[in-house]
């Protein structure tokens, strides 16, 4: 059955999914099941990115290299998708927190409660991305499922114009979004199930294409050495067990001498695995990974 739209409007996240006219009808199973099935939407959604998501971590490296930050921009579900990314990268990669910048419109107090109207205001829009200082050095990821929100496209055109490189993630092609940045990212994702309702597929979507996106760029930015979270700092008791298993997984010391060096290097994974295998203390090791841009594989002199 083919999809309708709502009105004339072209986007497809707005047309109606002619499969489920009486989803209210069904089963709690069948109910469950239909949700399940059209996730798996999203999924092929992100593959069929791919290029598009290689185009702009290529671009983004570079200036994050120079130690840009990363600026995310969107309204809803959309700018809450953003914030989580932007959070994140602190726990997990030791990113920075004040290089990840998320910017939601209605501010802070969206995250929990529907500000009206903040997703129309453009020059809110263009006003956080200044609040925020974004300029040449920075990247910029807008994000908005309809391709079309003011708050959105507001904060991209103020952000190219400041010199940012910017990425758009869309849900719906030919969309001006798209069109306004310097990578765009269509995640065409279609009609959801409940209609309208972009929380569904479409935000899966872009929660992968976000996962990705930063995670390749933690990677080629050093913070991964083989497969392993490295730039890991231990700070609870379950962060400190993680820590010494991945120090051990790295080095193939036992416990003992890699609690010992942990603890030497402030529990910081990447460098108490230096020391281990280049058998400096934990200030060499720290110089030495600094001379390499933070690469654990350059500093151990493993890159042909």
């Amino acid at each position: 059955m083919t999809d309708l739209p709502l009105t004339d409007d072209p986007r497809a996240t707005e047309s109606l999914a002619a499969r489920y006219p009486d989803l209210d009808r069904l089963s709690p199973h069948a109910l469950v099941q239909v949700f399940a099935d059209d996730q798996l939407q999203a999924l092929q959604a992100v593959q069929a990115a791919v290029p598009a998501l290689t185009a702009a971590v290529e671009a983004a490296r570079g200036r994050l290299e120079a130690g840009g930050r990363l600026v995310y921009a969107g309204a809803g579900t959309s700018g809450r998708l953003g914030m989580l990314d932007a959070t994140e990268l602190t726990p997990t990669f030791s990113w920075p927190p004040e290089r990840a910048v998320p910017l939601l419109a209605g501010g802070v107090r969206a995250m929990r409660e529907a500000v009206e109207g903040a997703e129309d205001d453009t020059a809110a829009g263009a006003a956080d991305v200044r609040g925020a200082g974004v300029g040449p050095g920075d990247v910029l990821i807008a994000v908005a499922a309809s391709g079309t929100t003011p708050y959105v496209l507001a904060a991209a055109a103020e952000a190219r114009a400041a010199g940012a490189l910017t990425v758009g993630l869309s849900n719906n092609p030919g969309t001006p979004l798209l069109s306004a940045v310097d990578c765009p990212v269509l995640l065409d994702t279609g009609a959801e199930v409940i209609s309208g309702s972009t929380r569904l597929k479409a935000g899966t979507a872009q929660k992968i294409a976000l996962n990705i996106l930063s995670s390749a760029l933690m990677v080629t930015l050093g913070k991964v050495y083989g497969h392993l979270m490295v730039d890991l700092r231990a700070s609870n008791a379950k962060l400190e067990a993680r820590a010494l298993r991945l120090v051990q997984h790295a080095t193939g010391v036992p416990e003992a001498e890699a609690e010992v060096a942990l603890h030497a290097a402030g529990g910081r994974v990447k460098t108490a695995i230096v020391m281990l295998r280049l058998g400096v203390d934990a200030a060499e090791a720290e110089l030495r990974l600094a001379r390499s841009g933070g690469h654990a594989r350059t500093t151990l002199g493993e890159l042909e």
